[in-house]
């Protein structure tokens, strides 16, 4: 008989026969030694009793067998499925538990794979969809200046402004490509921050030499308040990014001869940085979408931007342990306080 195909049933049956068989042939030699009676009915009985142990503890296994096989073929088809796993029970410590238990382990950990590719493929799909609409304003415009220039004869002075129309739309592509080339290698991990005890002072003042010159040109004065002393670990030029980010934006929503004002305090388990703008405000029901990426106000769509700046600054300042909050009324300006850990 092929061993391969010998079931438990069929194994159980031969094994009982083949006891049966030895425990017979047994008897009848120990009578024809014996010749006496009681040693037969004795060693029968003696047979039987471990006959019927030898078929409870049989019973016993296969039963146990068969809700092992079975639990473990609904976890298979559960895996396979997707679906939840179905419950165990973890009062025994046996052979049996064992497997299941690193068995529904390995499960749960397929699953969170499963889910994380689906998270990740659903991010991909939403930043692409991101990513195409944003461009197609800037090469709609492009392709239009350069059917004009080709198709209709106009002075050289009226080239020069379609050019420099041109270039601006190419320069919102390239910005548009390099803040998304920050966002998926951030989000990717790609680019891994690299945290050092540092003086937040240097810090914040590379973030704002990038929005002095804006801010002379519309007369905005900016006040700073940060002690020299102030020292914490922080990615030094992911923290610039942040800061600059933030402070672009109050920049470019703050009218002509507003105030921004800086300050940074320094508490036991965080150094928190505010910074207060004197423009429009945020209303309250939009306070927790502006962190959206590409998120945007209908009213402001006429503001250079492209609405990823505060997306960036809260992906760098949680990546480091921090958070973002934001306080404002409508005609009161606006107030965004970044809080990084101390340790």
């Amino acid at each position: 008989m092929n061993a391969g195909r010998l079931s438990i049933n069929r194994a159980c049956v031969l094994g009982a026969a083949f006891s049966g068989i030895i425990s017979i042939a047994f008897i009848i030699a120990v009578f024809l030694l014996t010749k006496n009676p009681a040693v037969v009915w004795l060693g029968l009985l003696f047979a039987t009793l471990v006959f019927a142990c030898v078929a409870a503890f049989v019973a016993f296994l296969r039963r146990k067998l068969v809700l092992f096989s079975g639990g473990l073929c609904r976890t298979i088809d559960n895996m396979l499925d997707g679906a939840a796993p179905p419950p165990q029970s973890y009062e025994e410590e046996n052979l049996f538990n064992k497997i299941n238990y690193r068995l529904t382990r390995l499960y749960e950990v397929l699953r969170e794979s499963r889910e994380s590719i689906a998270k990740e493929r659903a991010d991909l799909q939403e930043l692409i969809s991101d990513i195409s609409h944003q461009v197609k304003t800037p090469i709609s415009n492009l392709k239009m200046i350069n059917a004009t220039l080709l198709e209709q004869p106009m002075p050289e002075e009226k080239q020069r402004e379609f050019l420099q129309a041109s270039s601006g739309q190419l320069e919102k592509l390239d910005f548009l490509m390099q803040a998304m080339i920050k966002t998926s290698r951030l989000e990717t991990g790609v680019i891994s921050l690299d945290r050092k005890i540092q003086p937040l002072y240097d810090t914040l003042a590379a973030a704002l030499g990038g929005i002095l010159l804006n801010a002379e040109r519309k007369h905005i004065h900016v006040s700073v308040d940060c002690p020299e002393d102030i020292i914490l670990a922080h990615d030094r030029k992911w923290t610039g990014e942040a800061l600059f980010n933030i402070l672009d934006n109050a920049v470019k929503y703050t009218p002509a001869d507003g105030d921004i004002q800086v300050s940074v305090q320094s508490w036991e388990f965080y150094v928190k940085i505010d910074i207060t703008d004197s423009g429009k405000g945020i209303a309250e029901s939009r306070q927790g979408i502006i962190f959206k990426r590409f998120y945007r106000e209908e009213e402001v769509h006429d503001i250079e931007g492209i609405g990823i700046g505060l997306y960036l600054a809260r992906e760098i300042i949680t990546m480091q342990g921090g958070y973002i909050r934001v306080a404002s009324r409508m005609g009161h300006g606006s107030s965004f306080s970044v809080f990084l850990p101390r340790g």
